[in-house]
């Protein structure tokens, strides 16, 4: 398989914005994932790799505690942000998801207007002290998410209105409007015709100049466009992580090696 990298600004020597240290996770009696320890820069795209069922996701929803969501779910080892422990007692886990955006695999707008859609999590923390600092946000998140242009005169339609890659967006408007310092994406293009992943792509390399993102991709081609750092899982390792180029052109791991020429899948 011939992946094209685009090693342009690639740095390895960012100071880190997540630190994993001893993840396990089990749901059940079934482990997921086995002593994962990772760094994760800041202000980088950083590509989760790997065959389906791998725990590329299950590390994701670490970062942000939506694992405490699932029954029987149980998540032990140390996640930091920022030197903080994530599993503190003192750590308010909805604080955390304001400060940590997701954005999923298949576009999930709520039933709502498009200004509402992008309302609702500034609303909830109480960001805005009234209706024109609430629309200052809203604006400005749109504008972030390379969105504005197209709704700006059609706020009050519903969000679920809008085509399949506007949706998208428009969950990327709604991750950002918290002003999160990291955002996580799960598969977001999967659900997407190629147009709009190429809309979303430039648009997170537009991010990551202002937020940590940390993405699971299926797409080897998309992660060697798109990530500065790439990671690569299998059967709930952490196999090898480093900068996308070398993952891709010169891997230390030979189970790398075979994932990315294709032998193993």
């Amino acid at each position: 398989m011939d992946v094209q990298v685009n090693d342009a600004s690639i740095q390895t020597d960012t100071q880190s914005k997540v630190q994993a240290e001893g993840v396990c996770v089990s749901y059940g009696g079934k482990q997921a994932l086995f002593d994962i320890s990772i760094d994760i820069p800041d202000r980088t795209v950083t590509s989760l790799i790997g065959p389906s069922g791998c725990g590329k996701s299950t590390f994701l929803r670490c970062i942000n505690r939506m694992n405490d969501t699932i029954p029987n779910c149980s998540v032990s080892g140390q996640i930091e942000i920022d030197g903080m422990d994530i599993h503190h007692k003192s750590v308010d886990p909805v604080h955390l998801r304001a400060r940590v955006g997701m954005v999923f695999q298949k576009p999930n707008p709520f039933p709502k207007s498009i200004f509402d859609n992008v309302a609702y999590g500034p609303k909830i923390h109480g960001m805005a002290q009234n209706k024109a600092e609430l629309a200052e946000i809203v604006e400005s998140s749109l504008t972030r998410a390379a969105l504005w242009d197209e709704v700006k005169d059609r706020l009050d339609e519903p969000g679920t209105g809008l085509s399949g890659g506007q949706q998208q967006r428009l969950c990327i408007a709604r991750a950002v409007a918290t002003q999160p310092e990291i955002l996580l994406m799960d598969e977001p293009c999967s659900a997407l015709d190629p147009i709009a992943t190429s809309q979303i792509e430039d648009l997170i390399d537009q991010l990551r100049t202002k937020y940590t993102v940390v993405i699971v991709t299926h797409s080897m081609s998309q992660a060697a466009r798109i990530s500065q750092i790439t990671a690569f899982f299998h059967l709930g390792y952490l196999i090898e992580q480093g900068a996308t180029n070398k993952i891709f052109t010169n891997p230390n791991h030979e189970r790398t090696e075979s994932y990315i020429t294709g032998r193993i899948g």
